[in-house]
């Protein structure tokens, strides 16, 4: 059987849903954006707003196994260096989850230069 939790429910979605099963449980983030004037400054407030939600539901960066990230405007040689670097601050060096990054023309305000989703996997037997 598997549980389901609902955290932060808003108009139309859920910041987190939460599923589980005797073993394991998964963690589905909602894309998660970062107030700022430019790119590193709201990548930098977007990753701290995931480590949040995953300190919160007992978890880390170790257990995101999928990012998918959109970027407005995005630009390969000026932007993908800002959003590695920042990335690796978060997440190390190694063992990065499966990525998507998409450059986009808008996102869902127009102020909103990035956003992240995120999957994390917890084997529970290992808590």
């Amino acid at each position: 059987m598997i549980k389901k939790e609902y955290l932060y429910a808003n108009e139309g979605f859920s910041q987190v849903v939460i599923t589980e099963t005797e073993e394991i449980k998964t963690l589905y983030i909602s894309g998660q954006i970062g107030e700022g004037h430019d790119l590193e400054t709201q990548t930098i407030a977007t990753f701290k707003n995931l480590e949040n939600l995953l300190k919160e539901c007992n978890s880390s960066f170790q257990d995101v196994v999928k990012m998918n990230t959109y970027i407005v405007n995005f630009n390969p040689e000026i932007d993908l260096p800002i959003f590695r670097k920042i990335r690796k601050e978060f997440l190390g060096n190694e063992h990065y989850p499966a990525s998507t990054l998409v450059g986009v023309t808008v996102l869902g305000n127009r102020n909103w230069l990035i956003e992240i989703e995120a999957t994390a996997v917890i084997d529970k037997k290992s808590v």
